[in-house]
């Protein structure tokens, strides 16, 4: 079993609940090496300090935070440990949420938390309790030396966390929201909402896959056998639309000829 991201409590009231932390998703990909074409050795990165002109070993390695071009005040991890709240052992709800609530932006990491045997009866109550009433918790911990806001939520018999980003953690695009067209024909609007129905369909996550991992597998695979490398996709050429009522009854037809064509059973997902 992997090894837990955090140990501690969750604290609802004067009921705590021990639990441990455990990474619910990450993403994957072909994983690849830096090496030397020359005789096929896997390289090794250097630190390297140009003011000394020499390799710095890891053990001489410092923590600077930059307060002005190459000017830094250095911090020791053991002053940083000091500054640590509460929350680094404690996780405390701190309010209820409906989960709608919260937009999705704010999400940045899953974690299935996982009781110890003495907090069982008390986590089971607490899943119950928000699955009956179909909210979610806010709480706050500390985690990897930063304090988080993590929303915690029924799922499968048991409780996930999310841990959220911070307002200030939100970036802006430049331009983003700001389009000029109000001008929208009625005619436009109604094909477009008849070309997204005919593409609705129950959501089953085992249907989608990196099918560029896939490719890169299949490349490496017929390199180690001595074959030629697989066809490459063609790449689908796309310009702006200049007529969007032709483009539309055009995509609509499309999916309805394929919609007919193809009456394939979606597979179920327990």
């Amino acid at each position: 079993m992997p090894s837990s991201a955090w140990k501690g409590y969750i604290s609802f009231g004067l009921i705590s609940v021990p639990i441990r932390l455990y990474a619910g998703a990450r993403s994957s990909h072909v994983a690849f090496h830096e090496i030397h074409s020359k005789c096929g050795t896997r390289v090794r990165q250097q630190l390297y300090c140009p003011y000394d002109k020499e390799v710095v070993s890891r053990d001489e390695i410092a923590m600077g935070y930059e307060i002005d071009k190459d000017k830094y005040i250095l911090v020791d991890p053991e002053e940083l440990k000091k500054l640590q709240p509460r929350s680094s052992a404690t996780m405390e709800i701190l309010q209820f949420v409906k989960l709608s609530e919260v937009d999705p932006i704010y999400f940045e990491t899953s974690y299935f938390s996982v009781p110890e045997e003495a907090g069982e009866r008390a986590y089971a109550l607490l899943f119950k309790t928000m699955e009956e009433m179909g909210y979610a918790a806010i709480a706050k911990v500390s985690m990897h030396q930063k304090e988080r806001t993590v929303i915690i939520r029924p799922y499968h018999e048991g409780l996930i966390l999310h841990t959220i980003y911070y307002p200030n953690e939100i970036r802006d695009a430049k331009g983003y929201g700001e389009t000029n067209v109000k001008n929208l024909k009625k005619q436009e609007i109604d094909l477009a909402e008849q070309f997204a129905k005919a593409l609705v369909k129950p959501f089953h996550p085992d249907q989608f896959h990196n099918e560029y991992s896939e490719r890169v597998e299949q490349l490496i695979e017929s390199k180690n056998k001595g074959k030629p490398a697989p066809r490459p996709a063609k790449p689908q050429r796309l310009a702006p639309v200049v007529d969007l009522m032709s483009a539309l009854k055009k995509s609509l037809a499309e999916s309805k000829g394929v919609t007919n064509s193809k009456p394939g059973k979606l597979k179920k997902t327990a």
